[in-house]
């Protein structure tokens, strides 16, 4: 005897077919719903999240999909809540505008990555950033080594402003480069330029067994560069 299988049950669950049209105007009048919130919220809401708008577009999604899926939901409930969530939202943003400790507490600073081609390592230790990540982005900008960066900022949307040095005024750098990143040594068996893994500090050593960082007492080094950038 084979094995009945209830496909209605299986795609439908409790729910009858007429409902996928009740699904189907629902969907469509929470998306205009959506829209108009998102129109409210302005154009930055859209463009460039913070944190905080964040939290808003995810509020107002979850807002929009329980009245989507489950009929017991009435329509009217969600609306409510968009309205009181843009609200909210407007509210907020007026405080911020009028007030820089409310600004700074709900969007924070800007960081300062990188200053004259060397990290700032208490920024840098405050952001939940990886080097790997940070170096990623550098390195779609055409950037090879920090000396090539005058100052790098980590904005509060998450976007990186990098303010570039003239060919001219490139120094030497901590190459973030993997081939050339990843040969970094305790010892300095060369005499030369070199950079310290940590904070990206450059220095000219003579051989040793190991040198201590002037700036942050790391003990890894690898040899600096200061190639031009190439666009």
């Amino acid at each position: 005897m084979f094995l009945r299988i209830d496909w209605n049950n299986i795609l439908m669950g409790d729910d009858n077919w007429r409902f996928i049209f009740e699904i189907t105007f629902r969907t469509i009048l929470m998306y205009f719903i959506i829209l108009i919130g998102l129109k409210l919220l302005g154009k930055r809401g859209v463009k460039q999240l913070s944190v905080f708008e964040l939290v808003v577009i995810i509020s107002l999604g979850s807002a929009a999909g329980d009245p989507m899926f489950y009929k017991e939901v009435g329509m009217i409930e969600p609306i409510v809540v968009f309205a009181v969530i843009v609200a909210a939202y407007r509210l907020t943003t007026f405080v911020m505008a009028k007030s820089r400790k409310f600004d700074k507490l709900v969007e924070g600073d800007a960081a300062y990555l990188i200053i004259d081609g060397e990290f700032s390592i208490s920024d840098f230790k405050k952001e939940n950033l990886a080097k790997d990540e940070f170096f990623s982005e550098l390195r779609l900008q055409s950037i090879s080594h920090l000396g090539q960066v005058e100052t790098a900022i980590l904005e509060t949307s998450g976007n990186l402003s990098i303010y570039l040095y003239e060919d001219e005024k490139v120094r030497y750098g901590l190459p973030i480069l993997p081939k050339l990143f990843d040969q970094a040594s305790k010892e300095i068996s060369t005499a030369g330029i070199y950079a310290c893994m940590f904070c990206g500090n450059v220095e000219e050593l003579e051989l040793s067994k190991s040198r201590k960082c002037e700036r942050c007492g790391n003990h890894e080094w690898v040899a600096a560069i200061n190639s031009r950038r190439v666009n």
